[in-house]
C-alpha cells in the first residue's frame, strides 16, 4: 500500500485481503429489525471500501440495501422465529444470505403491474447477478449476489 502525504491510500495489489469480508447479524423480528439490517449492510459496505479498497458505485450500494431489505422483510413476515443475515464481500461482489426457520420456499410471481404487493423477489432477481434458495436443517437459506459496480 502506498500512502501519500495528503492521506490518500493507493492499493498496490499486494495488500488486498485473501479471505472475503464476512459479517453476520441475528434478528428477532421485533419492530425496527429491517432498518437495523439495512444499517448493518451500509456499515458492511463501508468496511469493504476500507478493508478491500472496493469501489462501490451509488447504484450498486442502493441495490444492495434494497436486496437486504426485501430478503429480511420476507424472513420477518414468513418465518416463525428469528432469522440471520449473513454478508460476504470482496472488491467486486457481495453475497447476501438470509436464514430463517420456515421450510416454505419463496415463490416468484409472474410480472403483473396490476398486482398489489408480492413484488419482492421480482426486485431481488432484477438487482442481482444470481439468486438461489435451498432448504437447510432448520428452515431455508436465500442467497443473492450483488455486483458492486453496475455501470
Amino acid at each position: 500500500m502506498i500512502e501519500h502525504l495528503d492521506g490518500t491510500v493507493i492499493p498496490t495489489g499486494f495488500d488486498v485481503p485473501v479471505e472475503p469480508l464476512r459479517r453476520a447479524a441475528h434478528y428477532t423480528g421485533e419492530p425496527g429489525c429491517i432498518a437495523e439490517a439495512r444499517q448493518f449492510a451500509a456499515h458492511f459496505l463501508d468496511q469493504l471500501r476500507t478493508e478491500w479498497c472496493a469501489e462501490v458505485d451509488g447504484r450498486a450500494g442502493e441495490a444492495l440495501l434494497l436486496v437486504v431489505s426485501e430478503l429480511v422483510t420476507n424472513a420477518d413476515r414468513h418465518s416463525n422465529g428469528p432469522y440471520i443475515l449473513e454478508l460476504e464481500g470482496t472488491d467486486s461482489t457481495v453475497a447476501v444470505c438470509v436464514y430463517d426457520s420456515s421450510a416454505a420456499l419463496p415463490r416468484r410471481f409472474p410480472r403483473d403491474p396490476q398486482r398489489v404487493g408480492r413484488h419482492g423477489l421480482e426486485i431481488v432477481y432484477a438487482l442481482t447477478e444470481e439468486m438461489s434458495v435451498e432448504r437447510v436443517p432448520v428452515g431455508k437459506r436465500v442467497r443473492a449476489v450483488v455486483q458492486l459496480r453496475q455501470g
